[in-house]
């Protein structure tokens, strides 16, 4: 029976994204985890493998294509099986969406603002709420407008329900004017980001646009910061043992295997989980969903904004194993190429900036999931013990969490506990 590949969901908020590259062409052998072609999202080029051996026997969509997530995207089958629809053509054409086309009559072809009118039937109304500056586009079409200093609102849209694509900033005119762009009534509760006055000119000044990641990091943590109640809980951890054990374990391992600071913090996370799974929980509005396995979300800094790359069952994995997965994913991630496992299904995230010297910090909760824990550096210090000065290592976790979810006093004991394992290392490797 054949399979059909649908378009991954990268992070709980991805609506759609670019198919950019087929890496495997129609009628080529096809094994599980063959890489088959190469998705674009906001933050990075994701490749999309295959979870069926046989022949790819049709593409059902070509590449430069806008797709919703959970869109078909292929057909794997094997060489004689009938496939509905045949076989689609060997090289790209034009692009096209994924969704059927409709029998109902359609509009008059509107006029575009670059002169050219559109050969594609009139799309049905579709909300831009929820789109960067209320405007349906494609990544590769939001990254040239940046480029070239155009405003996407006065580009008229003639791909797939009516998104700016690459053909239309191509073809944009400056100066002719574009249908009036719908307007979005902004949420009730909502409020505007100031913009602080008009921005200066001049010579000495440098302007620079924000580039498309920076404008999707800044319009999430700013709906975070504002819609979820965070509260802040900060703990002092005696990190002597846990780099004492670190020494060791690492003396007998091997580069890839050697186990950094950040695996101990993100195996002592996962372990405290389990006892206290309400921080494992994410928050739907009317609901709680409280999820069996605990995925530890990572977050890596990248050019021009973050990524957050997924340690799968952190609490049941040894550190080696940990380690060396964790130095692929976070390669991947800043090389801009990363799998679609490994950046999916996160249900609760460490962000540790220890290695920019930082003693502490605050870390703003990743929507939906409860709470985001927060590690600085571990730094040799002056402590007083029994009396008497001395030097130790210490390092500062604070853990963010939602009110809506929990309350102070969990979240000072998870944090305890996490405390408590790192002071006592060996646990981890129970």
């Amino acid at each position: 029976m054949a399979d059909t590949v649908m378009m991954p969901k990268l992070g709980f908020d991805m609506k759609e994204g670019t198919l950019v590259r087929w890496v495997k062409q129609v009628n080529d052998p096809v094994n599980v985890g063959d890489v088959i072609a190469e998705i674009e999202t906001d933050k990075a080029t994701v490749e999309v493998e295959a979870y069926a051996s046989g022949i790819l026997r049709k593409w059902l969509v070509n590449e430069n294509t806008i797709v919703e997530v959970g869109a078909p995207i292929a057909i794997i089958g094997t060489a004689d099986e009938p496939i509905e629809g045949g076989s689609a053509p060997a090289t790209p054409s034009a692009p096209a969406s994924a969704a059927p086309a409709t029998s109902t009559p359609q509009a008059a072809a509107p006029k575009a603002a670059n002169g050219h009118t559109s050969s594609a039937p009139a799309p049905a109304p579709v909300s831009d709420e929820g789109y960067p500056g209320g405007v349906k586009a494609s990544p590769v079409a939001r990254r040239m407008a940046e480029e070239k200093g155009i405003n996407l609102a006065q580009v008229a849209g003639t791909g797939p329900g009516g998104r700016v694509i690459k053909r239309d900033i191509e073809g944009f005119a400056p100066g002719v004017d574009a249908p009036a762009a719908p307007t979005v009534a902004p949420a009730p509760t909502q409020a505007a980001a100031p913009t602080f006055g008009t921005a200066p000119t001049g010579g000495d000044i440098e302007e620079i646009p924000l580039t498309r990641m920076r404008k999707i990091v800044g319009e999430r943590t700013q709906a975070s910061f504002q819609f979820v109640p965070h509260f802040f809980v900060t703990s002092e951890i005696d990190m002597g043992p846990a780099m004492a054990l670190r020494k060791q374990l690492n003396a007998g391992l091997t580069d890839e295997q050697k186990i950094t600071v950040n695996d101990l913090v993100v195996k002592a996370a996962a372990l405290a989980l389990r006892e206290f799974p309400n921080l494992n929980t994410h928050f739907y509005g009317d609901k709680l969903v409280r999820h069996k396995r605990i995925n530890v979300g990572i977050a890596v800094a990248v050019e021009n904004g973050l990524i957050n790359v997924v340690c799968k069952d952190a609490d049941r994995r040894t550190l080696t194993d940990m380690s060396v997965k964790n130095k692929e994913m976070i390669a991947g991630a800043r090389e801009g190429k990363v799998k679609p496992d490994d950046v999916e299904g996160a249900t609760f995230t460490v962000s540790n900036l220890g290695a920019y010297d930082v003693e502490h910090f605050l870390a703003i909760i990743n929507p939906p999931e409860a709470a985001i824990l927060a590690v600085g550096s571990a730094l040799e210090v002056p402590i007083v013990e029994n009396g008497e000065i001395k030097i130790g290592v210490r390092m500062k976790a604070t853990v963010s969490v939602d009110h809506r979810v929990s309350d102070g006093a969990e979240g000072a004991q998870y944090l305890q506990r996490v405390k408590e394992l790192l002071e006592n290392p060996m646990r981890l490797l129970i």
